[in-house]
C-alpha cells in the first residue's frame, strides 16, 4: 500500500451542481471575448450530450454537426468502440510514460501508419497536436537539409503556435505576434511558377503545403501536385504535406495526397487520430529525415514531447484506425461526399448566390457571391462594404437556429462555408442539410428580410448577453 486514501470523485453530481453556468465561469476565467461572438450569435447553447453526428443540448434538442470539431470526430462523437478500448485501458493500469522506456502501443501505432502511407515513409514521432507536428516537420526539415528557408503558401492554415503560425498565410492571426520565425517565405497556392522560382535558389529545407487548404476549401490541379513533387527532388526540398485536416479519410482517401499519387517526405497528422477523445498528433517522415535529427546515442531525445506517446493516445489510435477499416469508413466518405455534393449542385443551378460547391469526399466548400440581377447585386454588394464575408453569416445563422444544424464560414472575410460533416453520415442527414440550405438560400434569394431576421437575432442576443454579465456579478453568483 502508497497510504493513499481514495475520495469519491462523482462527475454526475458536479456536471449537475453546476448546470448553465459554462458561460458565465468562461466569461470569468477564461475567454470572454469568445462568449461574446458565441451569445451574439446566439450559438450559447448548453450541451448535454453527443452522439454520432448531433449535439444535444439541455432541452433535448439535437444539433446536426456539420463541423464535427473542425474534423477531430470523423468518426462522430462517442463511439462505441473507441470509448471501449479507452475504458479497457484505464482498467489496464498500464505503465504510462515511463520516458526512459520504449513501451508496445507507441510502435504499434507508428507501425501501422507506416502501412498506411505512401512508399519512403518509415518512421513516426508522436506529438500532442497539429500545431506542434508542424513545428516538428520545420526542425526536422532544417536539420535532415542543413537550410534555413520554409515555403508555404498564401491562405495557409498549420497552426497558431510560433512556429506553425510563421507558416499561416492569415495575417488577422499573425497580427500581434511578430516577430515570426526568421526565413518563412510565402507563395502563391496552384501557382508552379512561383514555387520553382524560390526552389532555384537552392537554399530551401522545406516547401509545407496543405493538399486542400482548409481556410476556403481551395484545391489545385493534379498538374501542379505533380510538378510541386519533381520540382522539390530536382532541388533537394523536402516535401511536408499537412494532412492535419485532409487526412484519416476526410476526402475519400486515408492521405489527401494519395489521389494523386505523390510520395512526400514528411506526413503531419492530427485531429481525427484519436477519434476526438485524446490530444495526439503523428509526424511520418523517411528513414533520411528522421537518422538525420537522432543521428547518434547524443541526440536520441534532441526533439521530444512530455506526453507525446502517452498510453491512452496510444490506444485511441489504435482503436480509431481500426474502426476506419472495420466500418469501411474511408469508402464511405467518398461515397456520401459524392452523394452530398450531387445534392447540393442543383441549389447552383437554383440560386445565383451560390456560385459553386467544390471539394473532395466531405471537406466541402459553398462558395457564394453577387448575383447577376441588378437589385440583388446591390443589396450583395452593401453587405459587403458593412462587412467582407457578412453574407456566409447570413447563412450560417438561419441554418443553426431554424434547422439546427452546425456550419461554419471558411475563413474571415470571404463567403465560403465549409462542410466538415463526420464520415459516418448518410442519407438522412445529407437530405435534412440540403432541405435546410434550400430554405435558407430560398429567402435570401428572394429578399424576404433574411438580414433582418440575423440583424434581430444577434441584437436580441446582445441584450441577452448584457443581462448575463449583470447577472454574473451578483452576489451569489459563479465565481463571487
Amino acid at each position: 500500500m502508497d497510504g493513499r486514501v481514495t475520495v469519491a470523485f462523482d462527475l454526475a453530481a458536479l456536471l449537475a451542481d453546476h448546470q448553465g453556468e459554462s458561460f458565465e465561469l468562461h466569461t470569468r476565467f477564461m475567454n470572454p471575448q469568445l462568449v461574446r461572438v458565441l451569445t451574439t450569435l446566439g450559438f450559447d447553447r448548453n450541451y448535454v450530450r453527443a452522439e454520432g453526428s448531433y449535439l444535444i443540448d439541455d432541452h433535448g434538442d439535437r444539433y446536426l454537426d456539420f463541423l464535427s470539431g473542425f474534423g477531430v470526430f470523423a468518426l462522430g462523437r462517442s463511439h462505441p468502440v473507441i470509448k471501449d478500448a479507452l475504458h479497457q485501458a484505464l482498467d489496464a493500469d498500464l505503465p504510462n510514460l515511463a520516458q526512459l522506456d520504449c513501451a508496445l502501443l507507441p510502435g504499434l501505432l507508428a507501425e501501422a501508419l507506416v502501412g498506411r502511407a505512401p512508399a519512403g515513409i518509415e518512421r513516426v514521432f508522436f506529438a500532442n497536436s497539429g500545431a506542434e507536428t508542424v513545428e516538428t516537420a520545420i526542425k526536422f526539415a532544417r536539420c535532415a537539409t542543413k537550410r534555413d528557408r520554409i515555403l508555404y503558401c498564401d491562405h495557409a492554415f498549420h497552426g497558431l503556435t510560433n512556429g506553425a503560425l510563421s507558416l499561416n498565410g492569415g495575417k488577422e492571426f499573425r497580427k500581434g505576434f511578430g516577430p515570426l520565425l526568421p526565413d518563412c517565405h510565402p507563395v502563391p497556392f496552384g501557382d508552379i511558377e512561383a514555387l520553382d522560382r524560390e526552389l532555384k535558389r537552392g537554399d530551401v529545407a522545406a516547401f509545407v503545403v496543405e493538399p486542400i487548404q482548409g481556410k476556403g476549401v481551395y484545391l489545385a490541379s493534379e498538374s501542379y501536385w505533380r510538378a510541386v513533387q519533381a520540382a522539390c527532388r530536382r532541388q533537394g526540398t523536402l516535401l511536408v504535406i499537412d494532412e492535419v485536416q485532409t487526412g484519416m479519410g476526410r476526402t475519400g482517401r486515408f492521405f489527401c495526397h494519395q489521389h494523386w499519387g505523390l510520395e512526400p517526405d514528411i506526413i503531419t497528422l492530427s485531429k481525427a487520430l484519436s477519434g476526438g477523445y485524446v490530444p495526439v498528433g503523428a509526424v511520418l517522415t523517411t528513414s533520411a529525415v528522421f537518422d538525420a535529427v537522432y543521428s547518434s546515442m547524443d541526440r536520441a531525445v534532441v526533439h521530444s514531447s512530455t506526453f507525446s506517446k502517452n498510453q491512452l493516445a496510444m490506444v485511441a489510435g489504435l482503436a480509431t484506425l481500426q474502426v476506419i477499416d472495420d466500418e469501411d469508413i474511408v469508402a464511405r466518405a467518398a461515397r456520401n461526399g459524392a452523394r452530398l455534393m450531387e445534392a447540393l449542385q442543383p441549389l447552383v443551378d437554383r440560386y445565383e448566390l451560390l456560385h459553386e460547391v467544390r471539394g473532395m469526399g466531405l471537406m466541402i466548400g459553398l462558395v457564394f457571391g453577387a448575383p447577376e440581377a441588378r437589385g440583388s447585386r446591390a443589396r450583395f454588394k452593401m453587405m459587403e462594404l458593412a462587412r467582407k464575408g457578412l453574407f456566409s453569416q447570413l447563412i450560417v445563422v438561419p441554418l443553426f437556429h431554424r434547422h439546427r444544424i452546425l456550419t461554419q464560414v471558411a475563413a474571415d472575410n470571404v463567403n465560403i462555408i465549409k462542410l466538415l460533416p463526420p464520415l459516418i453520415i448518410g442519407d438522412e442527414e445529407i437530405g435534412h442539410f440540403v432541405g435546410a440550405l434550400d430554405d435558407v438560400l430560398g429567402d435570401a434569394h428572394r429578399n424576404s428580410g433574411l438580414l433582418v431576421e440575423v440583424g434581430a437575432t444577434m441584437a436580441r442576443n446582445s441584450l441577452r448577453r448584457g443581462h448575463r454579465r449583470s447577472a454574473a456579478h451578483e452576489p451569489g453568483a459563479v465565481g463571487s
